[in-house]
Order: structure tokens, then sequence, then C-alpha cells
């Protein structure tokens, strides 16, 4: 039983690697998002969650820029790629029977 949760475990922690780790590192601009710009501006458009850590974008570009976040459907699509299909290949591989 401790080997099949630990390979459950394991599983999940990979999966979830090689998920996010193309995600966080490259600008996949896959998530809905809003960019606020200094004069007030709110424009809807797709963000990368590599922004967020400083990777992907130009500084030149980010000069008029206030702030940018993402919206609730983007959460939601982050969420679901970064733990939900981990979590789905995870409960899928502990429900191999030894």
């Amino acid at each position: 039983m401790q080997r099949k949760t630990f390979l459950t475990i394991v599983t999940f922690i990979v999966c979830f690697l090689i998920i996010t780790l193309p995600l966080i590192l490259f600008p996949v601009n896959l998530f809905d998002g809003e960019i606020l710009y200094k004069n007030g501006i709110i424009e809807p458009t797709p963000l990368s969650l590599s922004y967020f850590f400083g990777l992907g974008y130009d500084v030149k570009d980010m000069e008029t820029v206030a702030s940018f976040h993402l919206v609730t459907k983007g959460y939601f699509l982050a969420f679901i790629l970064t733990i939900g299909i981990p979590s789905l290949i995870a409960y899928r591989v502990s429900l191999i029977k030894d």
C-alpha cells in the first residue's frame, strides 16, 4: 500500500513539473487577464504565467503598464492545467492494480 501511495505522489509531482515548467518558463499566452495602463485604460488580453515571474516580456513594453492580473477564467484555467490534470493522472495511476 505504501508503494502505491508513493508512486501516486511521485506521479503527481512529475506531471506537475512537466506541465507547469513550460508555462512558467516560456511566454505562452493562454490565460485570460487584464492589463491596467498608467493612463487608466484596462485592456483584456491573454497573459502568460511567465509574466508573473518577470520572464517573457521586454522591459520597454512595461513602461506604460501599471499592473496586470488574471481574471477568474484565467485563474480557473491555470488551476486546471497545473493542479487538475496532474491530479487526474495521479489518481489514474493509483487505480492500477498490482
